[in-house]
């Protein structure tokens, strides 16, 4: 199914902010995302080593990134559902990082013009006490325009792409880079919400 750029809400019949939930992630993205999602999230930024293991598929990388996310920040919180996720670019099986400088982003933005190309973000749910976790993969596919040298050297000019993995940021001009998307647009921006708030049900 095709979808707009714009993110939706999930549908909720009252807010999630009577739940303590923290967001190991220092991520604005993703915090505003779930604030769109009126999910009402303490941030604490995890600090681990993020370098893929050598031959490990990308999602076995974002879902072990996941993860260890949550469990560096969990025993500080041990009774609240914390949050970790992390959001891979995949092109040809092979994950876009965040491109060093303005030259490399215009070689992925190059790449991946008038491409299919695949979103990749490992979540995990995780409660010390009483214990529950839950961990998916949420994939989306987005298709890229025809991209001309100089359609890609404006949206270099209009947005930061340094901080960005696969040099693009579909919320920020995303119209002009991409065709269609199938799957949650929330997952191309960093965080599957409708999954999120689906799961947390269960916690």
């Amino acid at each position: 199914m095709k979808r707009a750029l714009e993110p939706n809400a999930p549908a909720a019949d009252r807010p999630l902010g009577d739940r303590r939930i923290v967001l190991a992630s220092a991520s604005p993205r993703r915090r505003r995302l779930l604030e769109q999602a009126r999910i009402a999230a303490t941030v604490v930024p995890a600090d681990v080593d993020e370098t893929p293991c050598p031959g490990e598929p990308p999602g076995e990388t974002a879902v072990r990134l996941a993860c260890a996310k949550a469990a560096a920040v969990a025993p500080n919180f041990p009774s609240a559902v914390v949050l970790g996720a992390d959001t891979l670019v995949v092109l040809d099986g092979e994950p876009l990082g965040k491109p060093a400088d303005l030259e490399q982003a215009r070689r992925m933005l190059t790449r991946l013009s008038g491409r299919s190309h695949r979103v990749l973000t490992g979540v995990c749910l995780l409660r010390l006490e009483p214990f529950r976790r839950e961990i998916w993969t949420t994939v989306s596919e987005v298709r890229f325009h025809r991209l001309t040298p100089a359609v890609i050297d404006d949206y270099l000019r209009r947005v930061h792409v340094l901080d960005k993995a696969g040099a693009y940021a579909i919320q920020e001009h995303g119209d002009r880079l991409v065709q269609y998307v199938h799957g949650p647009v929330s997952n191309v921006i960093g965080l599957p919400v409708e999954d999120i708030h689906r799961r947390l049900g269960g916690f």
